[in-house]
């Protein structure tokens, strides 16, 4: 495994999964076989379990993937990330070739497994790889809802800040209001003026 497995977890219609050529190389089968012996037992994987994306679902998911190797990868780690989710044997490719090239090479819509399914695949393929695999696909997918978790407790504690900041901001400002006049410098006193006047008889 090139990649450690909770990076090759994907969002797709707001659930995380697996693509069957990425838990195919997991499990040590190709993806074929892996996806042939999920046919054989196609009542044991329901819609919760597994489904196959449309070609836009593709289409995104191949971009994504492209944008992130580009931005964080070397040509050759971009090339083996792209031939394995193809689920491909290729020798190493150049960068040009791994972007376009490869991705064209799969002649069938990817399927995509959920922690569930991805459970089933290990039970349906039955051999010990995959049995001992399957422990570490839970793993992460049970580390990846603990880092959500822990993400949505982080965003809601700075929520709590910030209407905290903004009730503290609206008493100093009340407080800066009823300041003002006290800070105002006082009005000069009226200068007496020198002679007679008849005003002030």
């Amino acid at each position: 495994m090139k990649k450690p497995i909770d990076a090759l977890i994907f969002t797709i219609r707001g659930q995380k999964v697996l693509l069957d050529s990425d838990l195919a190389e997991i499990y040590g089968v190709t993806t074929k076989r892996l996806n042939e012996q999920v046919k054989r037992n196609t009542e044991r994987f329901p819609e919760d379990f597994m489904f196959q994306l449309t070609a836009d679902e593709w289409e995104n998911l191949k971009s994504q993937i492209a944008t992130s190797s580009l931005e964080g990868e070397s040509p050759e780690a971009l090339g083996s990330q792209i031939a394995t989710l193809d689920g491909e044997e290729v020798n190493t490719p150049k960068r040009s070739q791994s972007v376009t090239g490869s991705h064209g090479g799969r002649r069938k819509l990817p399927y995509a497994f959920t922690e569930h399914g991805a459970i089933m695949a290990a039970t349906v393929l039955n051999s010990p790889e995959a049995v001992t695999m399957s422990v570490y696909v839970v793993r992460a997918f049970v580390q990846m809802r603990e880092q959500m978790a822990s993400n949505r407790e982080i965003l809601k504690r700075l929520a709590e800040i910030d209407q905290t900041l903004l009730q503290h901001d609206q008493a100093l400002q009340v407080i800066w209001t009823q300041l003002q006049p006290l800070l105002a410098p006082p009005p000069e006193p009226e200068k007496r003026r020198i002679g007679f006047h008849h005003d002030e008889q």
